[in-house]
């Protein structure tokens, strides 16, 4: 007797889901071709509806495998090969409009108003029993004032002296109307080593030099002229002398409060620099 053939079993057979799956990459090559001139950012949009987990993945892949230059993709610059880069982004930093959201003739009026202060706080030395205790110097973007020895605090005290206050008072009326001409003023304590040839007690000497800064901070703070986030404090102790330890005047030289203030828009430099420019090679490091 002839044998039936059997019945095709119901289902599709693994070719098919091969050719789909093949179909399926080619759509996907095709439409890599298609969006190869979109940026990063429309790229990583389009995975992310496709596929959220491997939005990370994409990123990283896109960052490390594309260079400089190899595509020309929307959104860049065109830039000759000699073009210092570095140049032009320093350029970014200190062009006011970019940097900050205010016009040139804007940033132009509160450097103005900047350059004012310097001469107006020449009033704070009227406030002290000696003129010499309270030097004021200025610099590119900056106003630096030094309080020499007792001008805010007696010896081995933190506790602000009235004169003291008086001082932060008027110093207070003198910048507000140019607060928004300062990026921050940063108040900074240091101590003076008591003895030439013994250092102070660590703990002493560090609390001393950062409660008299935050002292002064937080009086100033109170008198709301400028935000507190603008208001920093710092201290020193005995480690950033300006003269010696050898005679009681050097050592009340070393004994200060310092203010420095610098302008809105103005790139901030390092403190020793400061201390350079301010104090000249008698600024050293303990």
């Amino acid at each position: 007797m002839k044998k039936r053939n059997k019945a095709p079993e119901e289902g599709s057979s693994w070719m098919d889901t091969y050719g789909d799956m093949v179909t399926l990459l080619l759509c996907f090559f095709v439409l890599l071709y298609s969006i190869s001139s979109v940026d990063q950012v429309k790229w990583e949009n389009l995975v992310k509806s496709l596929n959220p987990d491997a939005a990370k993945e994409v990123s990283q892949l896109v960052t490390t495998e594309t260079q400089p230059g190899e595509d020309d993709v929307p959104g860049t610059t065109d830039l000759p090969k000699d073009t210092n880069r570095d140049a032009i982004y320093e350029d970014d930093l200190n062009d006011p409009k970019e940097n900050t959201g205010r016009s040139p003739e804007e940033q132009e009026a509160l450097d103005e108003q900047f350059e004012s202060l310097y001469e107006q706080l020449q009033d704070l030395k009227e406030l002290a029993e000696d003129a010499s205790e309270v030097e004021i110097a200025k610099g590119d973007g900056y106003t630096f004032i030094t309080f020499r020895d007792k001008v805010f605090f007696d010896g081995d005290d933190w506790v602000m002296r009235d004169d003291g206050k008086k001082m932060i008072d008027r110093f207070a009326e003198i910048i507000k109307p140019s607060a928004k001409a300062i990026e921050q003023i940063q108040i900074i304590g240091h101590t003076s080593q008591g003895s030439p040839d013994r250092k102070n007690n660590i703990n002493t000497d560090r609390e001393l030099s950062a409660m008299r800064s935050a002292v002064v901070t937080a009086y100033l703070q109170k008198k709301k002229v400028i935000a507190g986030d603008r208001l920093y404090s710092s201290a020193f102790g005995q480690h950033r002398p300006i003269a010696s330890f050898d005679t009681p005047e050097d050592r009340a030289k070393n004994r200060r409060v310092e203010l420095l203030i610098t302008k809105t828009g103005n790139i901030e430099n390092q403190l020793d620099r400061y201390y350079k420019q301010v104090y000249g090679d008698t600024a050293t490091t303990e």
